[in-house]
This record gives C-alpha cells, structure tokens and sequence, in this order.
C-alpha cells in the first residue's frame, strides 16, 4: 500500500499532491483485495489481483468525488470513466463481490484536507450525469407526485421500453423478465421460466374455462402459458413495447380467442368476476402507499372464492426504502421495497382477502440474473448494437448487483396466495397445499 497507511499525512510536514492510488488509501481500512490503476500512473493493491479498478480520466475523479456511494461510480462506470478489470462488463458479479470487502473509513480532518488541496477545485465540480440517467427523486417529487398514473407510465416507459430486440437477447425466448422458479439444481433458465408459470397456474387453481386477470403482465408469459390450457385471460401492461410484442406473440399461437394484452393501467380493466388475478412483478412499481388501493382493486375484480398470487421482490425488513441511487435513477425510477410482511397485512387490512400461502424464492432469483447476465454476455455485441454500450453496462452492473443482493439477503422475493372469502367466511380450498412447489 502506499505512504499514507504509515500516517505520514498526519505530520507537522505538508505533503506533496496526493495521487489517486493514496487518496484511495486514505479512504479504505485495511487491504484492498483489488488492484487499483489510475489515469496519473499510480497503482496499489495486490499486483496479482484477479479482480480491479482503472481509474481512466480526471471525470472520473470527479464523478467519485461528488457523488460518494454506488451513484458516483455508476455515473463514472456507465460515462466509461471506470474500467472493471479481470470481468466483462456483461457480468460483472465476481468483481462486485470482492468489491463487498473494500472498507471505506472517514479520513482525519488533515487528510480530508489533503485529498481536497490535491483533487482541486475543478475536480470538485460535479460532472454532468450520464444520460442514461434519470432525474433525482427530489426533482421528480418537486414536478409532480409519484406515482400518478402518468408518472407510473413514464417509469414503466423508461425502463421496459429499451427495445425489445435487447431483450429478447437478454432474457431468452420466454422474455420473462421475473424470478424464475428453479425445479432442480440442473434445471435451465427457460426451464425454470416454465416451471414459475406453472407454479403460479397451479397455485390458482386454474383450468379450462377459468377467467384470469394478469396485471402487469410485461410480454404475456403467464397470459399464453394460462391461455395454451384454456383459460381466458386479460393482461395489462403500461408499456406500449410490451403489449405490441405480446400480442403479436399471442396471435402467432393462435391463442386471440382466448387471450388479449391490454396496453392501459391496471386500474382501468373494469371487468369483474375472475376466479384469479396473477401480479407477477408489478408490486414494486405502485408505491407503498398506494398497497391499499392495490389490493382492494383486486379484491373488487375477483369472484368469491377467487385467488390472488402477488409475486415482489422484497426487503428482509419492514422498513419503508427506496430502491438506492443507482437503481432509481437508471434502472427503477420511483421504486420501493418494503417487507412481505408490510403486503400479507395490507392485503388482511383490505378486508374479504385470507392470506392461505408465502414463500420466499430469492435464491432462485439470484440464479435467474446469473442466467440473465449469461445471455447478455453471450449477445454481447448484438446488445451494444441495439442500445449503446452504455445501456448495455448499466444492465450488466444492474443485474449483477441485483443477484449478489440476493444471495446477501439484502433483497428477497415472496409470492404471497390469498383468496377473497364468501359472505360466511368460506374460502372452498382444499384442507392442504394442492400443488407442487
């Protein structure tokens, strides 16, 4: 490591101008598990590190400076100020996990100083955000409330209307972009993919003839798999990109008698009596405020005796969060996370829905981005060519991160079944669970 490790900062002498490798000692405890090279010509960390970080431009300086955190490097990574060493940008996990082991500790007055005096003022200055990002949720709470229905379709329209080209490469031939359901250790991604479909078809109890409503349905997955059995189904999606491909998708297997992908709110289906309703991934765009209003709709859309299975991701707590900077600005403008907890008491609170079934299925999602960043990877150049190689470094990074916060319990996964009661208190279920998990 470099001379500040041996406090020499801390005496009466004034040190030269810092280089980039000692300010970053001087804000890390410990070694670094990472070799670190940086546009002035210094390095620290093992040589022989499998994993690192190039610091390529002063902006990048810049970025890392005014926006500490994961913001600050997303913002220098995604602008290509940042480059990931010993990974590819399609899958960058092996470096974020070893990243999990950086420290980082308050430098004394006298370095905070230093490091100021030798980044300057114009390194000081916050760099214009990539524009892959989105505006600060302070600036889009000061524009207007979240979650209106035109701010929901605008967050809806930013992150799933890519292109649908990506992500068809990205996500497979199911485009299924939710936690898949993972039978056995073997199994592959579109195998799981199927299996989730299945598990949610059998957890609702549905056969030919069954009415099902599917909100927030992305490009119809679930509404062709139940369609393919003779159910009649409804999906509804706020992204245009979306319902086109998915319908499209629908009338190519001749399932239009059955089936239609609805390019509108969910609060707008004004249909009623459907023995189910299916939210698969949809729970983490409507705000947790909003969960009331949520579930009575759903609840108002089913017959008695009809069953609801809502599919989030979640927290491991029941503290109210936002999704982290990162993530809000690029990936999931106006997202929150809250425990499964906070949804089964919603979902008891609304009155006429019983809670009969939770499971949480995390590890399966962290399998599933690990599947995801293999596609990405495998298509890498067919994905840079459809978005830009920036786009396509922010679903790595996104994906990667999403999967080690999976496998860290920082984020969970819950389906939560429910059924709306009769007038007497009668759900009409059998005694136990009827389908295989």
């Amino acid at each position: 490591m470099t001379i500040l490790k041996s406090n020499r900062l801390d005496s009466d002498s004034h040190p030269a101008k810092l280089s980039m490798a000692q300010i970053l000692d001087a804000v890390t405890a410990g070694e670094v598990p990472l070799r670190f090279t940086a546009y002035d010509g210094s390095r620290t960390g093992p040589d022989d590190a499998e994993f690192g970080l190039d610091l390529r431009t002063p902006r990048g300086a810049s970025y890392l400076a005014t926006a500490p955190g994961d913001l600050g490097m997303a913002r220098a990574y995604v602008a290509g100020d940042i480059g990931l060493l010993g990974v590819h940008p399609a899958d960058p996990y092996p470096l974020l996990a070893a990243m999990g082991e950086v420290h980082f500790q308050m430098p004394t007055a006298r370095t905070a100083a230093a490091i100021a005096r030798s980044l300057g003022v114009e390194l000081l200055k916050p760099p214009p955000p990539p524009p892959q990002e989105t505006l600060p949720r302070w600036r889009r709470v000061a524009e207007g409330l979240r979650h209106t229905r035109t701010r929901d379709a605008e967050a809806i329209h930013h992150h799933y209307d890519v292109s649908n080209a990506f992500y068809e490469r990205v996500l497979g031939p199911s485009m299924t972009y939710t936690c898949a359901a993972y039978p056995q250790d073997s199994s592959t991604l579109e195998e799981a993919q199927e299996n989730k479909y299945r598990l949610v078809f059998d957890k609702l109890r549905l056969k030919q003839g069954d009415r099902l409503l599917d909100i927030g349905c992305g490009w119809g997955g679930m509404v062709r798999y139940a369609a393919r059995r003779g159910v009649r189904v409804i999906g509804a999606t706020l992204s245009a990109e979306q319902a086109a491909w998915a319908q499209a998708a629908i009338e190519r297997e001749g399932l239009g008698h059955l089936a239609e992908v609805r390019h509108t709110d969910y609060r707008d289906v004004t249909e009623t009596g459907f023995d189910a309703i299916s939210s698969i991934g949809l729970t983490e765009h409507i705000g947790i405020r909003n969960y009331p209003s949520y579930f009575r709709f759903m609840e108002d859309r089913l017959r008695p005796g009809g069953l609801l299975l809502n599919h989030c991701i979640t927290r491991p707590d029941n503290r109210r969060t936002s999704t982290g900077a990162f993530i809000d600005r690029y990936v999931f403008p106006d997202g929150e996370l809250t425990g499964s907890g906070t949804i089964i008491s919603t979902i008891q609170d609304v009155g006429g829905l019983e809670v009969r079934h939770e499971e949480n299925l995390r590890e399966h999602y962290a399998r599933t981005l690990a599947g995801w960043c293999d596609n990405l990877r495998e298509n890498w150049d067919a994905c840079v060519a459809e978005v830009g190689e920036a786009t396509a470094r922010v679903w790595g990074l996104y994906m990667a991160g999403s999967r080690l916060g999976f496998e860290r319990n920082v984020v969970q996964l819950h389906q939560v079944l429910a059924v709306k009661l009769g007038d007497k208190g009668e759900a009409g279920l059998p005694l136990r669970p009827w389908w295989e998990g």
